[in-house]
């Protein structure tokens, strides 16, 4: 409700009809976990109501990255998910990760507060990470821990 984004349901259900078209098509399909790291800091410094703020505006972000009918969702807390379907390549990801990554660059501004938001993304595809719901996004997870364990910050300042 918060970001008017799927929740992990209809996610769920929407990566199931991925699958099939995919298997069906004979196309790549892929699965990026994105965590907003260190999301407690604002949280903590700035309080609930101001993180769900960010959490809208970063919902926002992401939808300007993708195509329409890629599916973005909310899984819970500062966890999103996209399924990006109909890829005749792997490679093909690189495009929205980069575009991902370069509307992060640009801070998030509410009142007198500038917020610099790092993101972790990992990504799994089908068929080659896994053939139902559930393996691919452990993937995408496991994925998404190994670049958490790089080194990355969140830069808040004052305007």
């Amino acid at each position: 409700v918060l970001t008017d984004l799927p929740n992990r349901t209809l996610f769920n259900v929407r990566m199931e009809q991925a699958i099939i078209h995919a298997r069906r098509v004979q196309k790549f399909l892929a699965v990026l976990l994105i965590d907003l790291d260190h999301f407690k800091h604002v949280n903590d410094t700035f309080g609930h109501g101001f993180g769900d703020r960010l959490l809208q505006a970063v919902a926002v972000r992401l939808q300007q990255c993708v195509r329409q009918e890629d599916t973005i969702a909310r899984l819970g807390g500062d966890e999103f998910t996209l399924i990006l379907s109909d890829l005749d390549r792997a490679e093909h990801i690189d495009v929205i990760i980069d575009k991902i990554v370069m509307a992060f660059k640009a801070p998030f501004i509410f009142e007198e507060h500038e917020i610099y938001q790092s993101l972790s993304i990992g990504a799994s595809f089908y068929p080659s990470d896994g053939l139902d719901n559930e393996t691919l996004l452990k993937n995408a997870d496991v994925a998404m821990y190994q670049v958490k364990s790089e080194s990355r910050t969140v830069e808040i300042a004052t305007v």
